[in-house]
């Protein structure tokens, strides 16, 4: 166990090699521990990769930074999730450039079945402010777990309506759990860990430098089912979230504000190029995400009959359905077949009905 997740943690940290990259070693080496065993001359050959990043792959001091996380991880009571894991969270899977390793604090579900992430300026009005405590307080009937950044302004006002409504909140960090930026939110953070927690990519002893806030963001916005944007200046970190929810296939909204309003400008320039939806209440939302119909029984959409699955597509079949959705390289790393093999079957499961293709890659059952 804990010689896996040191190849987990290690994959993270080869230099040069991303998210996107990492994942792509382990769909061609087909495990974390196999990553750092393959020969250089074949990890030459895997695409993007190359002479420069193989060196970097078959580095093995990196360990020794794992090995120190790993320590970190069990004093502070941290729950580390690779990217393969049951308990990951389902929503980042169909975002392309999800985190290898994430690292939480905690109590809460990272797949509540109701995800909103609430961003905003740091400079917020009264106005913003009553806004977004409204709207949390009527969002608690509907038990959504609420997401935001802990920063000042929006952010912070949205962790403390979550919690004065007994609502899961989970603030997304840019830096490790081994401190709290701003360290003036710290008592709001601790409060969170009963029924909510923290969430990073970064690793311990990470500084909250300028250049890691964007990378926290997509976590923002890939995270949950849509964003909100409650106040924001036209050069705000806030439109930032916003468009990578949009990148994402994700529901954007925002609140409009009067038209002088520089803490408003971002929202009305969001809503007037329709890269968010105008909404003025909670009820838009709930609306608008179809939550006023769950619990309503639906008829089961008609399957192709009698569709005969050989062994292999029975297993692409049964690791899709345990996923609910799937990256194809992460189907390849499952299911131990190589790439031209699985898009093959899967063309044949989506002309039978059996699956059906989403952006970014992902496949679901149909």
């Amino acid at each position: 166990m804990e010689e896996n997740l040191k190849y987990k943690i290690a994959v993270s940290l080869i230099p040069n090699i991303g998210d996107v990259l990492a994942k792509r070693l382990l769909a061609y080496c087909g495990s974390p521990e196999m990553v750092f065993k393959e020969k250089k001359s074949s990890l030459e050959k895997i695409p993007g990769i190359g002479t420069i990043n193989a060196q970097s792959v078959i580095n093995h001091r990196i360990f020794d930074r794992a090995e120190e996380e790993i320590k970190f991880i069990h004093k502070n009571n941290i729950t580390p999730i690779f990217y393969l894991d049951s308990n990951y969270p389902k929503r980042l899977l169909h975002c392309y450039d999800s985190p290898v390793m994430l690292y939480f604090k905690g109590h809460t579900n990272l797949n509540a079945e109701k995800m909103i992430s609430i961003v905003g300026t740091r400079d917020a009005t009264d106005y913003g402010k009553k806004l977004c405590e409204k709207l949390i307080a009527e969002l608690a009937s509907h038990q959504v777990t609420i997401v935001s950044g802990l920063a000042y302004g929006i952010d912070i006002c949205a962790h403390k309506a979550a919690i004065e409504n007994n609502l899961p909140t989970i603030c997304t960090l840019a830096h490790g759990l081994d401190k709290i930026y701003p360290a003036l939110h710290a008592g709001t953070a601790n409060k969170m860990l009963d029924n909510g927690g923290w969430l990073t990519d970064f690793m311990s002893q990470t500084k909250p430098d300028k250049e890691n806030f964007p990378q926290r963001n997509r976590i923002v916005a890939g995270i949950s089912d849509a964003t909100v944007v409650i106040e924001s200046k036209s050069n705000g970190g806030s439109l930032i979230t916003a468009d990578i929810a949009n990148s994402y296939n994700r529901d954007v909204f925002a609140f409009p504000g009067r038209v002088d309003d520089v803490c408003s400008a971002g929202c009305n320039a969001l809503i007037k190029q329709n890269k968010a939806a105008l909404i003025q209440s909670a009820e838009d939302i709930i609306k608008m995400m179809g939550w006023n119909q769950i619990g309503k029984k639906h008829l089961p959409k008609q399957k192709k009959l009698f569709v005969e699955l050989n062994n292999d597509e029975q297993k692409l079949v049964n690791v899709i359905k345990e996923k609910e959705s799937i990256m194809i390289d992460d189907l390849c790393l499952l299911c131990e077949m190589p790439m031209s093999k699985v898009s093959s079957m899967l063309l044949t499961l989506e002309f039978s009905g059996v699956v059906k293709s989403l952006p970014g890659k992902m496949y679901r059952l149909n």
